[in-house]
């Protein structure tokens, strides 16, 4: 997939001098092995720190050799001072983790103490004002060391993409869409640059690109990938010239930045001056790893490129949009499933045509049926309809509050293998306990109607995620179990 930075991770071992320094090195190479047996490439650094000296020196070798993602391992219990120096002075993220004891036989002379040693080195993080990821339970064998190792190596690529992110809107958001408006600050504050423009910007350059070369090469590879669901191929050329202005607006104003997303616009008045709507192009952009959302929302291709680079596939963003009717929940959905989801616990996620063809169980080319109530059908082609595949699903967003304070939210569940019976890319989703998460997160915390979606249970890394760029822990929001009451929750209801 593109738009994706390469992570380079490297570890280096840290060793409080009154400790066998051996013992730190020699842990540290068997979290390598590890690492490297099931997991992937990490460069050792060679040099153990065990004062500021060796600090700069072991430094200067994962700098040497392109590291940009560091592991800091306590593999006894560390220099406190030394061991925050390295993610102070790392230019990337780092991480914090620390070696269990191995054996009972080896507590005389073989014991790190580096349970005790993380206690001082958080407290020591904190007293510098640093922020380096710390694992659920931080603390142990080289395997699981390894795993832990796996999971920072995303998350550190999502803080390493932001840092390097651009996202370019086009176009103010429409009037009734005020829900999708949020203050861009924080987004300053991730490291992330953005560019807006004006809708016509992009109109006189789609009109430039009339009669480009590459044209009949694209709408010969759009015919290929919609095969059967071919309905609307007058419409081909169109959106052909519309998928090259933006792949070349990407490449002439990405600037210093390694990664885009944008933040698209269709209506009001998109169909009746482009002749089309772009829903297919975006669904296009979004399975090479471009995401593109609607309405002009920012956190919403945000967010899908976040859960882009957690699940390593492509996302989507959807309307939480209508309730599953009830004869349609009596019939095909109570009691089929190994959860019992009541009828509240569904909803129907929607939009016009944006979800790419590997996600969607059939797919056709159509019209934009709501446009089409107010204007000529032909000017609303460009919709990739069908069902969302059946299967698990994360449903999420980061946004901005009014008074720019980010929070997020989380939600895991599936889509479930059952017909719509409706039009646009639309699924049936299921989440436990979704009723109340709808009115006491959702709605509690004022959230736009726009959700970005995974295909699978991405919940636990995109919470770590959230937690390291910068969320407040009391901002990250999760569906709570039955029994376990919202704040806002009326505790004498049920």
């Amino acid at each position: 997939m593109q738009n994706v930075p390469e992570v380079k991770l490297g570890i280096i071992a840290v060793s409080r001098d009154c400790f066998p320094m051996s013992l730190s090195e020699s842990r540290k190479k068997e979290v390598v092995a590890a690492y490297k047996k099931t997991y992937g490439e990490i460069f050792e650094c060679e040099t153990v720190v065990e004062n500021e000296v060796d600090m700069r020196k072991a430094l200067s070798e994962v700098n040497a050799a392109g590291v940009n993602a560091l592991v800091v391992y306590l593999g006894n219990f560390g220099p406190e001072s030394c061991e925050t120096l390295l993610v102070k002075e790392f230019a990337g993220p780092s991480m914090v983790v620390a070696a269990a004891e191995e054996a009972g036989d080896r507590l005389l002379d073989d014991r790190g103490d580096a349970y005790c040693g993380m206690l001082n080195a958080s407290y020591n993080l904190k007293l510098r004002n640093l922020k380096a990821y710390i694992p659920e339970y931080p603390v142990g064998t080289a395997d699981e060391v390894a795993e832990m190792i796996s999971d920072f190596s995303t998350i550190a690529k999502v803080k390493i993409a932001l840092s390097d992110l651009k996202i370019i809107g086009f176009g103010p958001r429409p009037q009734d869409f005020l829900a999708c408006n949020a203050p861009v600050k924080p987004l300053y504050n991730l490291g992330i640059e953005i560019e807006e423009n004006s809708e016509l910007d992009l109109f006189e350059a789609f009109n430039k690109h009339e009669g480009d070369a590459r044209i009949a090469d694209v709408v010969a590879d759009m015919a290929k990938e919609l095969g059967a669901g071919n309905k609307k191929p007058e419409v081909l050329e169109k959106l052909a010239q519309y998928e090259l202005t933006l792949l070349d607006w990407i490449d002439a104003h990405k600037g210093s930045r390694s990664h885009v997303v944008i933040a698209g616009k269709c209506w009001p008045a998109f169909q009746t001056q482009f002749g089309f709507v772009p829903c297919y192009v975006n669904s296009r952009l979004a399975s090479r790893g471009i995401p593109v959302s609607c309405e002009v929302d920012i956190y919403g291709a945000l967010s899908e490129y976040i859960g882009q680079l957690v699940s390593d596939d492509a996302v989507t963003l959807l309307d939480i949009n209508n309730s599953v009717p009830r004869d349609m929940y009596e019939s095909e959905i109570k009691g089929k499933f190994d959860y019992p989801y009541t009828i509240k616990d569904t909803f129907m996620g929607f939009h016009c045509g944006n979800t790419c063809t590997t996600k969607l169980a059939f797919h056709e080319m159509k019209y934009q049926k709501i446009m089409a109530r107010t204007l000529p059908k032909e000017v609303t082609n460009g919709t990739l309809e069908g069902d969302l595949i059946p299967g698990h699903a994360t449903v999420y967003r980061l946004q901005s509050t009014a008074d720019t304070k980010l929070r997020a939210y989380v939600a895991e569940g599936e889509i479930l293998p059952v017909r719509t019976r409706s039009f646009g890319s639309i699924g049936i989703f299921a989440i436990p306990e979704m009723g109340r998460f709808y009115r006491h997160v959702l709605i509690e915390k004022n959230y736009p109607h726009h959700a970005a979606i995974t295909f699978h249970h991405n919940g636990r890394l995109l919470y770590e995620v959230f937690k390291f760029i910068g969320v407040e822990l009391d901002e990250i929001d999760y569906n709570q179990p039955k029994g376990t009451l919202y704040p806002s929750e009326n505790p004498f209801a049920n």
